[in-house]
């Protein structure tokens, strides 16, 4: 009996050993299988939610084709439909990687690698997009359906790619690039584009959103060997050409002033020469350039080139405006009724304004003359006073009311509000300065508007560029019209300023741009650069701004010789002539009649004559001479040419193989100036270049000079001011 219940006892253990092990199978089961499902269920909440998009994103790639519609950027035109920037074909380069066999990555890399060098595709770039294993900034893409590799090739690369037999793993579409039919004609305002069609400068960079346009494009369902199904879906979106922009500039104006530009360069050794026209009566720009230059469709390579090369100086540089300036001290003197056209004064070569003496361009003096002799001789004397007359306040109202010191916003990007002192801070001198051109600096764009003014019956106009925007469908998308700012001076006023720039031109320093049969207005300019930040001799711009017809106003014309390298360099000797030119076939274009009763002669040959001899021969024929003083030598280049017909009265400028650029250093010595009265330690400075300044922190109470500084001996730039302390 024992035995049988041991038996039974071991059964029933074993029975339940057994029982447990299955219990422990099951749970061990049921667990694996739980996390299985967890597993799975994990693995579909990554495929359906965390990676979604990406996987979504993936197949897209592998069963749909998109296909470029490339936008053409709209063209640019002069305000006659002239096109100065339109479009022209080219052609994209697509890669499908899907068709493209890995044995094949190297070959094709290789092959397109040597004919993009100048599309700034490299090698490994190419290798990238061919192989299909490009990263972008969000998650890595296989299977790509498309790239596009390259846009805007030429013709000749298109075919040379096309004779390598690429595809279908290399495909060529059409495209569009940028062309400017005119190369250099008004290029630093028209600016560039980047290989992408992107505006980079001037107004294709201001203007990129409405010029630029939207891409269309097609997207299709296709299979896997990247054909389109037959009866998949398909989604266009159509392309959107960017919009016309029609300029107020007109392509005639404007070969006629970088013509001229081009040739004061040339015969002034110039830096360069900037220049400007503009409808007095409305603000429209109708040229403008600056020289040298660059073509845009052939842009330098080297960025430093570009930059300067493409800075339209006419608005991005402001500088000290010289004698063009006394037209604004003219119309704010008589407009305030400070002064009348009976005003007299005796110039005897310089002013004494607080101890300091200033003086004219002429050391002689002009001696008695009335208001028009004061502008026909451009007496620095005779628009201090006029200056100094009107005072801090009076003056100041009329700079600011003329535009100085504020941006014109003419629509051109990058523009320069110049410099003008706070009113606060301008002493008796600076104003007397002020007066004639210096102590101020002013953009051409500025110059240019505040003249306009002053000649156009007292209207400030907006100046500006932009005459509309048009779409494709002919839809007015932006409309400029002329616009006044304000009434700056009466046109009683207005009128009394055009009879005086007629007589400058007539009588005076502006005789060079006296035109046979018309009535020309103008004044000249000449003044000191800013080196470094300092006034120096040695760097000068010669300017002219004329007026015609100056009976009834219509254009305005300005250009800047900057840093000419001729002897006797005035407005009237380098710029002048020039202004004549461009206003004579302006003239002659807008279809204004001379007048058949004025007196003209014909220029007669005299290159290969010495001097004497040509100005002698100018004289007989009614004209006269102007060439640099002392030179006698060979005349090489006459301005007007012979043959011109001219005004008789009408300078000819004589170039010789002796004629050069005013020399000589610009530094000099501090002479010693302790134990010298305050009017003897200005003279010593003045005598030799230098200007006499009394330290802001002493206040003169007669007495002699007890410190200097700069010390005596120290070798400094003529122009620079030395600092006096007195007993």
């Amino acid at each position: 009996m024992a035995e049988k219940r041991k038996t039974r006892t071991k059964r029933r253990t074993s029975a339940l050993t057994e029982s447990g092990l299955v219990s422990i199978r099951v749970k061990i089961l049921r667990g694996v299988l739980i996390a299985m499902f967890a597993v799975v269920v994990l693995q579909c909440f990554s495929l359906q939610v965390i990676n979604s998009k990406k996987l979504q994103a993936e197949a897209i790639t592998q069963w749909q084709s998109v296909t470029i519609d490339a936008a053409s950027r709209g063209e640019i035109t002069d305000c006659n439909g002239v096109v100065l920037a339109s479009n022209t074909t080219s052609y994209m380069v697509l890669i499908h990687p899907q068709d493209i066999k890995s044995d094949d990555y190297d070959r094709i890399s290789d092959e397109l690698a040597d004919l993009l060098v100048d599309y700034n595709r490299s090698r490994e770039y190419i290798y990238a997009r061919v192989s299909d294993t490009v990263t972008e900034k969000t998650d890595e893409t296989k299977k790509t359906a498309e790239f596009v590799l390259v846009r805007r090739i030429d013709r000749d690369t298109a075919d040379k790619i096309r004779k390598l037999n690429l595809e279908p793993g290399v495909v060529l579409a059409p495209d569009v690039t940028r062309l400017y039919p005119h190369a250099n004609l008004l290029s630093q305002v028209l600016g560039y584009v980047s290989s992408d069609c992107e505006g980079i400068s001037g107004i294709e960079a201001k203007y990129d959103e409405l010029l630029k346009g939207r891409d269309g494009k097609t997207v299709a369902d296709r299979t896997g060997t990247g054909a389109r199904l037959a009866f998949g879906d398909e989604e266009s979106i159509e392309k959107k050409n960017g919009n016309d922009c029609i300029l107020t500039i007109d392509s005639n104006l404007q070969y006629f002033l970088e013509n001229a530009l081009e040739e004061a360069v040339a015969v002034n050794n110039a830096q360069n020469a900037q220049g400007i026209i503009m409808d007095v009566q409305t603000g429209a720009i109708k040229a403008i350039s600056t020289k040298p230059d660059f073509n845009p469709n052939k842009k330098p390579t080297d960025t430093d080139e570009l930059n300067a090369l493409s800075r339209n100086r006419v608005v991005c540089d402001s500088y000290q405006p010289g004698s063009v300036f006394k037209i604004i001290t003219l119309a704010s003197a008589l407009d305030s009724g400070t002064v009348s056209e009976s005003y007299s004064i005796s110039c005897g070569g310089a002013s004494i304004i607080n101890g300091e003496r200033i003086k004219c361009w002429r050391s002689s003096g002009h001696g008695q003359q009335n208001l028009t002799q004061c502008a026909e001789n451009s007496c620095n004397v005779a628009f201090m006073d006029l200056a100094l007359r009107m005072g801090n306040d009076t003056f100041y109202d009329y700079i600011y009311k003329f535009g100085f010191g504020e941006v014109t916003s003419c629509g051109l990007p990058g523009e320069d509000a110049g410099i003008v002192t706070n009113k606060k801070n301008v002493r008796e001198n600076d104003l007397a300065r002020i007066g004639f051109g210096q102590s101020i600096s002013v953009t051409p764009i500025q110059l240019i508007t505040a003249v306009s003014a002053a000649v156009n019956g007292g209207k400030l106009m907006q100046p500006y560029i932009i005459d509309s925007f048009i779409s494709e469908d002919g839809t007015v998308i932006q409309k400029n019209e002329p616009v006044v700012l304000r009434r700056v001076i009466s046109e009683k006023t207005s009128e009394k300023v055009c009879r005086i720039l007629e007589s400058v031109v007539e009588n005076g320093s502006g005789r060079n741009a006296k035109i046979a049969g018309y009535r020309i207005g103008g004044k000249t300019g000449t003044s000191q650069k800013a080196v470094d930040g300092k006034i120096t001799s040695g760097h000068l711009i010669a300017s002219f701004m004329g007026v015609a017809p100056i009976d009834n106003p219509k254009y305005a014309c300005l250009i800047l010789v900057d840093e000419p390298q001729v002897g006797t360099v005035f407005g009237s000797t380098v710029a002048a002539p020039f202004v004549k030119k461009v206003l004579e076939q302006t003239l002659e274009y807008a279809g204004y009649k001379r007048d058949t009763d004025a007196e003209t002669v014909t220029v007669p040959n005299v290159t290969g004559k010495y001097t004497a001899d040509a100005k002698a021969k100018l004289e007989a024929a009614g004209l006269y001479a102007f060439y640099q003083d002392g030179v006698d030598g060979k005349i090489v280049l006459q301005i007007p040419e012979a043959g011109t017909v001219v005004a008789k009265g009408s300078a000819v400028l004589l170039y010789t193989t002796d004629t050069k650029a005013d020399s000589g250093n610009n530094t000099v010595r501090v002479p010693r100036l302790v134990g010298l009265t305050k009017y003897e330690a200005y003279e010593a400075l003045e005598a030799v270049g230098l200007i006499l300044e009394v330290d802001e922190d002493t206040e003169y109470t007669g007495g002699d000079v007890s410190s200097q500084y700069p010390y005596e001996g120290d070798l400094v730039e003529i122009g620079s001011v030395v600092k006096v302390k007195f007993k």
